[in-house]
């Protein structure tokens, strides 16, 4: 697909949200102020050289039908955007379904059809205090989302889910979470060597 950066993405984020085009007054009221005015001008300048913005007579910048159709576009599957999205960057079920301007009960069945084809991880993260759900592609969704540009969507088709994946799966989060926790280092290591272990019986 064609590569987005963090910035870029939140750029062309503002501009759908705007309606398409954006002015150098909705730069200055948005989170990308915080770059400065020599990254955020780099950027525009990088966008508008591939074609993914448009420099209007007024100052403005409009959002290309090119761009938009990255991760907006109607004839794009919803689970293909997102894990065109996650490619860019790991989000939150909030964040996705901001960006993209889809329900939540949407991507969630979408979500669950990638996760259990191992196309996406699920990792418990703790922000401000609270644990956050966050979504990150796997070199398996890598693979899958970059076989659309040849092969187009249709033929990507998903697989009926075996127990034994789920349960994999399901290991692989916990081995995660376990990584990722408070526990002592040596009972950590114990747990996650007896997850392992779990996971070699599968023979999956």
């Amino acid at each position: 697909m064609r590569k987005l950066g963090t910035i870029d993405l939140e750029i062309l984020d503002l501009a759908v949200k705007k309606n398409g085009t954006f002015d150098e007054t909705h730069l200055e009221n948005s989170k990308l102020k915080r770059l400065g005015v020599g990254k955020i001008l780099d950027s525009l300048g990088s966008l508008k050289d591939r074609k993914f913005i448009s420099l209007n007579n007024n100052g403005s910048f409009s959002i290309t039908p090119v761009a938009k159709e990255i991760l907006w576009g109607s004839s794009i599957p919803i689970w293909a955007k997102v894990l065109r999205l996650l490619q860019i960057k790991s989000c939150s079920m909030e964040e996705i379904t901001d960006i993209l301007q889809i329900s939540e009960i949407e991507i969630q069945q979408e979500i669950e059809k990638l996760r259990q084809n191992q196309f996406v991880l699920m990792s418990p993260q703790r922000q401000d205090e609270k644990i956050i759900k966050v979504y990150e592609i796997l070199p398996e969704g890598i693979q899958e989302i970059d076989k659309t540009e040849t092969e187009g969507f249709d033929k990507i088709k998903f697989g009926d889910i075996k127990p034994e994946i789920e349960i994999l799966s399901l290991i692989d989060e916990v081995t995660k979470d376990i990584q990722d926790s408070q526990i002592e280092v040596e009972n950590k290591t114990k747990i996650i060597n007896k997850l392992a272990k779990l996971k070699t019986k599968l023979d999956v």
